[in-house]
């Protein structure tokens, strides 16, 4: 039974379709942009375009669909309309299933009768439908825990409202639609038990959804990490050499930002800095200035971001909500200890490679990154038995979408 993707963007450096692909059983990757690095598109982008990463030399000789010039004249139509927010997510999902159900309709002809169509969340209700009216079976991968996730960020800016910035609820709209894709999925897939919990919470109902951990796999990452570091940190930590945390990722209230912050604010006269790197998107980030060590570096490009895990001590993920949180996995390829929430994909291992916190709260935080700086030498040892864990890896994924093409 073959398997065709569509897939918006470059989610998990197209994990999915190379791990289908290696297995023999992709027939089609169908995803909005695909730009090889010899391209001459690529060459019109240039190298700081984040079209850069949609790409993967994994499936250089995969059969892929992808709609370049169409994504450009639909973000050069937003733009002209000062298209935005809500309103802007929810015209490109519908802008790509359109495009999606096109191509699969003008290859009825050649597609394989027994086809699994898969699919990401919030942009798979029209390739279902066309799907099903083909007999096809579909499979819905589920980014995040859903509703659920909405209303714990929901009362987080409720909570902190003074750095909340613009953020609002998706329209009702948003979650009819995805409640419509359940409906048509033979099978749910989500990364992690904290999303399984969350759909079931939300009226998914539980014997749908598969748990499958994502998987990180670049060039010369083994499971003891990318460089196999041997990371070295001083007798003690000061205020010339302080305990250096990184946190990369989105900066916003879902991230567990209002807590890392507060927890910096306690701990402002102790020898620690907090590597903030990431697009910002809470308020008055600027003006924080009180809240301790926190260095704002802003967004990154992935070889920027790579330097950043090498140079830090310690990783930390606060999070109140994640489908998973890849990266943790991306910090563990440069063995970094993790420290870590129980809200996202379970990686770290308590104790043996990171901590994991009781409760994403300030007072919790800064307990955990204390520990850190009263011992270097166990932050040594969890980082010795840092690294990505075979059961992270594609060839893992391989395994386990083999097992659920065999349940369906």
């Amino acid at each position: 039974m073959k398997w065709l993707c569509c897939q918006l963007g470059a989610r998990e450096h197209f994990a999915i379709p190379r791990a289908l692909y290696r297995l023999g059983i992709l027939d089609h990757l169908v995803t909005d942009a695909w730009i090889s690095p010899s391209s001459a598109f690529s060459k019109l982008c240039g190298r700081s375009s984040k079209l850069q990463n949609r790409f993967h030399g994994d499936l250089r000789d995969a059969r892929v669909k992808a709609f370049n010039s169409s994504l450009l004249f639909f973000e050069m139509l937003s733009g002209a309309r000062d298209s935005k927010g809500w309103s802007k997510i929810l015209d490109r999902n519908q802008w790509f299933q359109r495009k999606v159900v096109s191509f699969l309709r003008s290859q009825l002809s050649t597609l394989n009768s027994q086809l699994v169509l898969c699919s990401y969340s919030y942009t798979a209700l029209e390739p279902f439908r066309c799907a099903k009216a083909n007999g096809w079976k579909t499979v819905l991968v589920q980014i995040d825990p859903g509703p659920e996730e909405e209303r714990i960020v929901a009362e987080e800016a409720a909570r902190v409202p003074q750095l909340a910035a613009n953020w609002q609820p998706a329209p009702p709209e948003y979650w009819d639609l995805w409640r419509e894709e359940c409906k048509l999925a033979d099978r749910i897939v989500v990364n992690s038990e904290w999303s399984r919990e969350g759909l079931v919470h939300g009226g998914v109902p539980a014997e749908k959804i598969s748990i499958i951990s994502l998987a990180y796999e670049e060039l010369g990452v083994g499971r003891r990490g990318a460089l196999q570091l041997q990371r070295r940190y001083p007798d003690r930590f000061t205020d010339e050499r302080p305990l250096r945390v990184l946190f990369l990722g989105l900066i916003n209230l879902r991230k567990g930002i209002a807590r890392l912050l507060k927890a910096a604010r306690i701990m402002r006269e102790e020898p620690v800095e907090f590597w903030m790197v990431g697009p910002v998107e809470i308020a008055n980030a600027s003006t924080i200035a009180d809240a301790g060590r926190i260095k704002w570096l802003g967004a990154v490009t992935p070889n920027q971001a790579a330097g950043f895990y090498r140079s830090a001590d310690l990783f930390i993920l606060p999070t109140l909500s994640d489908g998973f949180a890849i990266t943790q996995l991306e910090a563990q390829s440069h063995c970094l200890p993790v420290i870590a929430s129980k809200n996202c994909g379970q990686v770290v291992e308590n104790g043996l490679n990171g901590i994991i916190l009781d409760e994403p709260s300030a007072l919790c935080i800064a307990g955990a990154v204390r520990e850190c700086i009263a011992s270097p030498d166990r932050l040594e040892k969890l980082a010795s038995a840092s690294g990505v864990r075979d059961k992270f890896t594609i060839g893992a994924l391989v395994n386990q979408l083999q097992r659920l093409g065999e349940t369906l």
